[in-house]
């Protein structure tokens, strides 16, 4: 970048900044969200909340499904070209 651009685009360099935390911030969700560890965790206490009795079968049935989603999909990069 050059002295006259670099200038030029220096009012724009917090939008820049705000835009380079908020894809650090999504890809720190989307690797939380696909962990397996984390799923599998989630998994564990949902199995224990029926066995309380916090929540019922069809509840279960319904969150377990999707929890067993999120295991079996992957995302097809949780990396994104550095810009």
């Amino acid at each position: 970048m050059g002295l006259i651009s670099g200038l030029l685009l220096l009012p724009l360099a917090p939008v820049r900044g705000v835009g380079w935390v908020a894809d650090r911030l999504i890809d720190a969700a989307e690797r939380e969200l696909y962990d397996p560890d984390v799923v599998r965790g989630r998994l564990a206490a949902l199995n224990d909340a029926l066995d309380r009795g916090d929540i019922d079968l069809a509840q279960f049935e319904r969150e377990e499904e999707r929890l067993l989603d999120v295991l079996e999909r992957r995302p097809p990069s949780l990396h994104r070209p550095a810009s």
